[in-house]
């Protein structure tokens, strides 16, 4: 069992928040599924089961806590993992919270492929997957300031996350972006890429993981005004001409 060996209180003790004997029974098979679509699908690092349990589910849960332990911002909040890869923070977060409605975007179309078999073997109703680059999908009509939330972790720096997260969130949503370590001074340096998309930081949570003591840290961004049109810029250009 995924983190059998660890106090059945840590949950609690670490996120306000215990999971069901289904949703324990729902990572225990994420894990399974993740471990057996590994060698083929070159998913994770990550195998050994407390590693998991602390690197892809509780540090998942530890930047949504807000959709743990508070009434939902709306009542089916759309929620989008940008660059999902094997399926974290977004697979998580809708075993934890079924009225969420997350979709799992990423470029790779065999990791979608993957991800697809995976929520279908597990009859989860409230996740969905699109093959595709966050820069299309920013300029797209049909997607566009339509989510409630995006998710984005590991990707590339926090102004390129920025730009690939914010034009998909609905005005008064928010941005979440999972990071290691952080500073003021880069704070400062993303407030210039923020005015121009359209947001501002609302908090920043720093947190020691339970197990390991590593240090990490989230951004919530708040999206204030309207991105403008010419944002998120075309294929590779954030990551090359970062903001």
């Amino acid at each position: 069992m995924v983190a059998n060996q660890l106090p059945t209180e840590l949950w609690q003790d670490t996120l306000g928040w215990q999971p069901s004997l289904e949703q324990q029974q729902q990572f225990q098979t994420l894990y399974e599924l993740t471990l057996a679509g590994n060698s083929q699908f070159n998913l994770t690092r990550i195998t050994d089961p407390r590693e998991f349990w602390e690197k892809h589910l509780w540090d998942s849960l530890r930047g949504t806590t807000f959709l743990l332990n508070s009434p939902l911002p709306v009542p089916h909040p759309q929620c989008i993992d940008i660059g999902t890869g094997a399926g974290f923070p977004g697979l998580p977060v809708a075993i934890a919270q079924s009225a969420t409605k997350v979709t799992l975007l990423d470029s790779t179309r065999k990791k979608v492929t993957f991800l697809e078999t995976l929520i279908a073997e597990m009859g989860m109703k409230n996740a969905t997957t699109i093959v595709d680059r966050a820069e299309n999908l920013g300029r797209s009509l049909k997607y566009r300031q339509s989510y409630d939330i995006a998710l984005i972790r590991a990707v590339s720096s926090a102004s390129v996350c920025a730009e690939y997260a914010l034009p998909l969130v609905k005005v008064g949503g928010l941005a979440v972006l999972y990071r290691g370590q952080w500073t003021a001074e880069e704070s400062a340096a993303l407030e210039p890429a923020l005015s121009q998309l359209g947001g501002e930081i609302e908090k920043i949570e720093d947190f020691v993981t339970p197990l390991t003591a590593s240090i990490r840290h989230c951004l919530y961004l708040r999206k204030t005004a309207p991105t403008p049109h010419e944002f998120p810029r075309g294929t590779g250009i954030p990551v090359q001409r970062p903001l």
